[in-house]
């Protein structure tokens, strides 16, 4: 049995950057499909949700400055006894607090990127990947919470998503050996397995989503590459099988045309077990060696229907 599908990166491998606060970019350092390493700088932004907070930050700085000399000299007056113990822990108080504001300040910048002062921040790769995604553009907005501005993936494990189509599933199970093949590389064949199937039909695709995780040696497979999977599977009991277009459906049933012996022509009633290809399976209705009309069998069936 073959089936369609694509290939995508790891979820718990890619990262999508979604900008915290609303700017605009000043400058990219990365190209659709380069490879990053973590630490290395992918934009500028230039934000004055960030410049607010510098201020805040600078003023914040300045007022732990007055309450730490305060505090010290607390400390100096309460060892020659000029102040009590009470006096002195409220003013121990006030440059935690002091204290507590100045780091908070600094951690919310941080989260954003580096500082680097009048509202400019350096977003930088927080892991070793390729940009499989870019939205951003030097001199274009970005909003707080808005559409991620690109998406970093390591494609050392990809996966491969496979449809099942409701006349296939009964064929197909988690477990099940697959054999992948792509028009990229003719001829060559990469196996698999398939590790997860969903429980939940895609409403775009009309189909149950298979999922194989394979490694990426030499990051042969791209995401977004179109796929065959074969799949392989030993059974130990044998059905009939017949073209899929000598089946003919009609009243909620199916039917074939047969020729019996004496060379005249019957309907049988049959029960299809799933195809493949060009080859349907039945689960009764014929028996093996029987000969099915396959030129014009609608025709035929129409005439001795209406007999």
């Amino acid at each position: 049995m073959t089936l369609t599908g694509k290939v995508i990166s790891d979820p718990d491998k890619t990262i999508h950057y979604v900008p915290l606060v609303s700017g605009v970019i000043e400058r990219t350092w990365f190209s659709l499909g380069e490879r990053v390493k973590k630490g290395e700088k992918l934009m500028d932004i230039r934000s004055t949700d960030l410049s607010a907070l510098e201020a805040d930050l600078i003023g914040a700085e300045a007022d732990a400055a007055v309450v730490h000399r305060e505090a010290e000299r607390a400390r100096s007056m309460h060892a020659d006894g000029i102040l009590s113990q009470r006096e002195l822990l409220e003013a121990e108080a006030r440059l935690k607090q002091a204290e507590a504001l100045t780091n908070k300040l600094k951690a919310d910048i941080s989260v954003f990127g580096s500082s680097r002062g009048n509202g400019l921040f350096t977003v930088s790769s927080p892991i070793n990947g390729y940009i499989i995604d870019k939205s951003v553009a030097t001199g274009s907005t970005v909003s707080a919470e808005g559409e991620p501005a690109f998406a970093i993936a390591d494609l050392s494990t990809v996966w491969i998503i496979a449809n099942v189509y409701a006349s296939n599933l009964s064929f197909v199970r988690e477990g099940m050996e697959a054999i992948i093949t792509t028009l990229s590389y003719p001829g060559e064949e990469f196996p698999g397995t398939i590790t997860t199937l969903s429980q939940v039909f895609d409403p775009e695709d009309k189909a149950l989503k298979a999922r194989i995780v394979m490694e990426n040696p030499g990051l042969r497979l791209k995401p977004e590459m179109s796929v065959a999977i074969t799949l392989k599977e030993k059974y130990t009991d044998h059905k009939v099988t017949v073209p899929s277009d000598v089946i003919i459906f009609d009243n909620d049933a199916y039917y074939v045309v047969v020729r019996e012996v004496d060379d005249q022509f019957t309907i049988r009633q049959v029960v299809p077990a799933g195809h493949s290809g060009s080859a349907a399976f039945l689960a009764s209705g014929l028996s093996a060696c029987e000969d099915v009309v396959a030129t014009n069998p609608l025709l035929i069936y129409s005439e001795l229907k209406g007999k």
